[in-house]
């Protein structure tokens, strides 16, 4: 008797679900804010310094989602979900009480730990409970949940921030959040890792003995994948990081910042409610490649409209390519792995996509320092634009509903 489907198991789904929206919560109450914090509040002047946070989340964030695929060898789904979550508590008063700006370093080092060990363990948790029929649809409210939570968190900080100030208020609700999403985890979250060996009698994907090499390029879709996911999380830091002090630049008020900061995570998790249902029924590379496309759009759009409607058109923009590519870069790197190989296989995904923090904060602060704002928006605008034609170019077609001509075959794939 097949144990997976979301039906079947609705109630622990959603639970995780709600433990996700937490997730996203805590990373939400930054986006708006703490590029200002650094500017208005620590006077720092140098863009390097200040995606110095960006910096430190991504190395860490990164690093956990490759500790996922070690930790899951070791320990179940549910106690690495409650890991991810103790790391979490000292945050909120790390930024509530900062001092000085190492203190906020030190807070993004734990954030980025929590993200990574949390939303991974959520994402792994829910394909388990579904199956191969429904992932799609699976991801999308996965990742609907968790970034939409991302915009709510970002336009209460920023509404925060604007009656009270920068400092310790805008940071008080993560206190909540981090509260409900441990005891969730620990009191009503169940584990699913058996769930892992009743798909593998039925599984018949190969195992690959060097999984590393298939998702980091090997393999066509995989690979492809993960260089576009890094690329995507490369604009994101640079959104999160610079746009703020774009507009600071432009003379936006407090609230209009916290409104494009939440607007384009919040369409970004509101989309994913269509887009992930989208890569169950058409074909993932015309997904991710228009995904990309728009993403570069958007991009361009910040530097050559400086109206407020038009800033918030563009981050609308933006939330619509990036709900278009994320939850479909989980689900082709899931429907090509072995149930066996996929906690692993997804964790060493999610490292390299996340691995574009580190590079989106290096590679912004250094460009903006150097050639200003402006330029270095477009900079990053075409790199996204090139992943976009690397999935066109690249990716081949494994559903054979539609566009039949875009099929590859077996040994093109790998």
């Amino acid at each position: 008797m097949n144990m997976q489907g979301l039906q079947k198991n609705a109630y622990q789904f959603y639970l995780l679900v709600l433990v996700n929206a937490f997730v996203g919560a805590m990373i939400g109450l930054e986006r708006s804010v703490l590029s200002g914090l650094g500017e208005q509040i620590f006077h720092l002047s140098a863009y390097a310094v200040i995606l110095s946070f960006i910096l430190a989340f991504g190395c860490t964030k990164a690093l956990a989602n490759l500790g996922v695929a070690f930790l899951s060898s070791k320990f179940n789904r549910k106690k690495i979900l409650i890991l991810g979550w103790m790391a979490a508590l000292p945050v909120p008063f790390l930024l509530m009480y900062a001092r000085s700006w190492e203190w906020i370093i030190l807070a993004n080092i734990l954030l980025g730990i929590n993200q990574g060990l949390t939303w991974s363990s959520t994402v792994i948790m829910k394909i388990d409970l579904v199956g191969s029929k429904n992932r799609g649809l699976a991801m999308g409210i996965n990742e609907f949940a968790g970034y939409l939570s991302v915009g709510l968190a970002a336009l209460l900080a920023g509404n925060i921030a604007a009656t009270w100030g920068y400092q310790y208020y805008p940071f008080l609700p993560g206190v909540l959040f981090v509260i409900a999403g441990l005891l969730i985890s620990v009191f009503l979250v169940k584990d699913t890792t058996h769930f892992v060996a009743h798909e593998t009698a039925q599984s018949n994907i190969e195992i690959y003995p060097k999984l590393w090499q298939q998702i980091s390029w090997r393999h066509h879709n995989m690979g492809s994948v993960s260089i576009n996911g890094l690329i995507n999380n490369m604009n994101d830091a640079m959104v999160w990081g610079l746009l703020p002090l774009l507009l600071i630049q432009r003379d936006f008020t407090t609230v209009q910042i916290a409104w494009v900061a939440g607007i384009y995570p919040a369409v970004w998790g509101l989309s994913q409610l269509f887009t992930g249902t989208m890569g169950d029924r058409f074909c993932k590379k015309q997904i991710i490649s228009a995904g990309m496309f728009l993403q570069g759009a958007a991009i361009l759009m910040f530097v050559f409209f400086s109206s407020f409607s038009l800033t918030v058109a563009a981050s609308a923009v933006l939330g619509i390519g990036t709900a278009l590519v994320y939850p479909n870069f989980l689900t082709v790197i899931a429907e090509n792995l072995h149930p066996t190989q996929r906690a692993k296989g997804l964790s060493i995904f999610r490292f390299w996509r996340d691995s574009g923090y580190v590079f989106g904060a290096l590679l912004a602060g250094i460009l903006a320092d150097i050639f200003g704002l402006s330029i270095t928006l477009m900079i990053v605008a075409g790199i996204t634009v090139l992943g976009g034609v690397l999935a066109e170019i690249r990716m081949c077609c494994t559903l054979r509903q539609f566009w039949k001509s875009n099929l590859c075959s077996e040994a093109a794939v790998y």
